[in-house]
């Protein structure tokens, strides 16, 4: 082999695996925070406290990651999928991308428009960015609601397809985001 040649990578960058699994823990903090609104009010106000600025940290960290995404040499995947599933993956990928960034902002135009306070720590505020307007925040809560069952039903399929590859076909896909250097991992 020589010396010029180089090799594709066989896991994420780490800068990409790190944002991976922050992002993963954030999000099912704030899955599990939704229903936890939802089911009892009597922890409401400090889960909104939670939630809101978590939000924005999500869609923060999102941007950065698509960056991040944009500069960064993916590994191939497994030699154990299909064309098709190579798409969809791609697919569901950008929808996950799609959905982090465009929740947040859903909830922050949502509390804009009925003019709550939108409170990050301490004295720290958000700034409106919608207009106040009680038919708009209607029209938003339904659209977070519906947004927040879709990304929870993306995630769950997600989830599933990296269970899949990891447990019935051992293809190693997993291994591509492990956070370890994938010592022992063979190639595909």
């Amino acid at each position: 082999m020589s010396a010029t040649m180089t090799t594709e990578p066989r896991q994420f960058p780490v800068s990409m695996r790190v944002l991976h699994w922050l992002m993963a823990a954030m999000v099912l903090t704030m899955l599990g925070i939704g229903v936890a609104m939802v089911a009892s009010l009597s922890y409401y106000h400090r889960l909104i406290s939670i939630h809101r600025p978590l939000g924005i940290l999500i869609l923060i960290f999102v941007v950065i990651r698509f960056v991040n995404r944009r500069f960064s040499t993916m590994p191939p995947f497994p030699a154990t999928m299909s064309s098709q599933e190579r798409f969809i993956a791609h697919a569901s990928e950008m929808l996950l991308y799609a959905l982090l960034f465009v929740q947040p902002l859903v909830g922050w135009g949502m509390l804009s428009a009925a003019r709550y306070p939108i409170v990050l720590f301490g004295g720290l505020h958000l700034f409106p960015i919608l207009p106040h307007s009680v038919m708009l925040y209607a029209a938003l809560r339904k659209t977070h609601t519906a947004l927040a069952y879709l990304l929870f039903a993306v995630f769950i399929a997600h989830f599933s397809a990296v269970l899949f590859h990891t447990v019935v076909l051992r293809d190693r896909l997993l291994s591509r985001m492990a956070l370890g250097d994938g010592v022992g991992s063979k190639e595909y």
